[in-house]
Formats: C-alpha cells, sequence, structure tokens
C-alpha cells in the first residue's frame, strides 16, 4: 500500500467510530473472527482498545492483521485503522499507485 494510498483511507476513517474494543482480556478468536466479518462487509473499520489490555497496541494491530490479511492504515493512540478490500461488491476505490 502506497502512502498516497494510505492516506486517503486515513481520510475517510476520520468520520468513523470505532466498532470492536479491546479490554483487559486481550484479543481472543472470536473477536478475531467478527472483525474479519466486519471488514468484509465495510472493509474499513476502527478499533478501539482500553488502556488496561494487557498487550501492547502494535502487537495487537500486527496479530489482527495478519490472521485477517488486512493492511493496517494507522494507529493512533488506543484505536486501530484497518482495511482489506472485500472480495464481492467492494466499495473503496484506492488512488491509482
Amino acid at each position: 500500500m502506497t502512502s498516497k494510498q494510505r492516506a486517503y483511507l486515513r481520510s475517510l476513517a476520520n468520520t468513523i467510530k470505532p466498532v470492536y474494543q479491546i479490554g483487559k482480556n486481550g484479543l481472543n478468536e472470536n473477536q478475531i473472527e467478527a472483525i474479519d466479518n466486519t471488514l468484509e462487509a465495510r472493509e474499513l473499520i476502527k478499533i478501539n482498545t482500553l488502556v488496561t489490555t494487557p498487550e501492547d497496541i502494535t502487537d495487537i494491530a500486527n496479530e489482527i492483521a495478519n490472521k485477517t490479511n488486512s493492511d493496517i492504515v494507522q494507529i493512533m493512540g488506543n484505536k486501530i485503522t484497518l482495511y482489506r478490500k472485500a472480495k464481492k461488491n467492494s466499495k473503496i476505490e484506492l488512488p491509482k499507485k
């Protein structure tokens, strides 16, 4: 993903609210499956992590991205923004490389 594409996705993500929250119990398989389904439906999502989360936010973001085959758009504060192009009916058109 190029910096121009990442900037475009960040601009789209400004208006969306986090759809998942990761708390003191950390990340589990059910959450990853739900995030995977939401990525297929929405393509661009935000995830909120609480201060009580046991792992580092970067580690959480990398684990989610690896298990869902998505790209990390941004990690800002306690929020993770992820993108994955939908297999069917893609809504977001990225700028050309």
